[in-house]
């Protein structure tokens, strides 16, 4: 018998029945939970290591402070299930791929596994890129800009969200071949029209780094340039994958005809 975490394999021609699909998702999410449960508890249990790591970056002349009694533990909480997050990508990332695995081709699998790994990959350099590179440079504007005027007093809450919030939304915006890719794949976009629209994509790929948490044009600068060198691989990787592709569904046609 087929294990539940290994994703079902459809027939050529069949199709699964919505209550199948639902059952299918349900079952997705559930070994999600369970895999962000546990990073959870692993993560809280190392949240003063977590957070001793997030405030390196911050200037060593400047404290963190707390307002609230309740402070120090909600803090603590936020910061743990970020991380908890961000350490269970790849099983969310293994569940996404076996819901959508009885919809593509057998041949395709090993290259979403593929895919999941080089996920991964992208996502802990996303993150290490913010945490080395921007996010220093953004505390230092941040926490300097003014202070001829003000008292900078650093809320300890605001701080570890804006730093953790901070390196995931970098970890994502590094997946963004990924999803190039998967957008490919499902044909809503192919390799001419990427080509096409490049100056439309580098106009939103500047609004996407504005909205990240760093708002300094330093850290803007920073964020844009990655971008815009991933855009450019996004497109020579459609254009290698999409020829592949292309001759799977050829050969799956010639199949058919025959």
């Amino acid at each position: 018998m087929r294990r539940r975490w290994l994703p079902p394999r459809l027939d050529h021609g069949e199709e699964a029945t919505l209550v199948e699909h639902l059952d299918e998702l349900r079952t997705r999410l559930i070994v999600s939970l369970f895999a962000i449960v546990p990073a959870f508890a692993l993560t809280f249990a190392f949240h003063d290591r977590i957070m001793e790591w997030l405030t390196r970056p911050l200037p060593d002349d400047k404290q963190l402070v707390t307002l609230g009694v309740t402070e120090p533990f909600t803090t603590s909480i936020k910061v743990s299930m970020i991380a908890a997050l961000a350490l269970a990508l790849p099983v969310v990332l293994w569940q996404v791929w076996a819901f959508l695995a009885p919809a593509l081709e057998p041949h395709f699998e090993r290259t979403v596994l593929a895919f999941v790994c080089l996920a991964t990959a992208l996502f802990v350099g996303g993150v290490m890129f913010m945490y080395w590179i921007v996010l220093p440079r953004a505390l230092d504007f941040l926490t300097s800009y003014d202070d001829q005027i003000y008292d900078i007093q650093i809320r300890a809450s605001y701080y570890y969200t804006f730093a953790a919030m901070t390196l995931l939304a970098g970890g994502l915006a590094f997946l963004m071949p990924i999803f190039v890719l998967a957008l490919v794949r499902l044909r809503i976009l192919t390799t001419q029209r990427l080509r096409k629209n490049r100056r439309i994509a580098y106009v939103l790929l500047l609004v996407f780094a504005i909205l990240l948490p760093t708002v300094d044009p330093v850290s803007l600068a920073f964020e844009t340039i990655p971008l815009l060198i991933l855009y450019e691989l996004s497109i020579w990787l459609s254009v290698l994958m999409e020829r592949r592709w292309n001759r799977g569904w050829d050969e799956d046609f010639a199949e058919a005809g025959t």
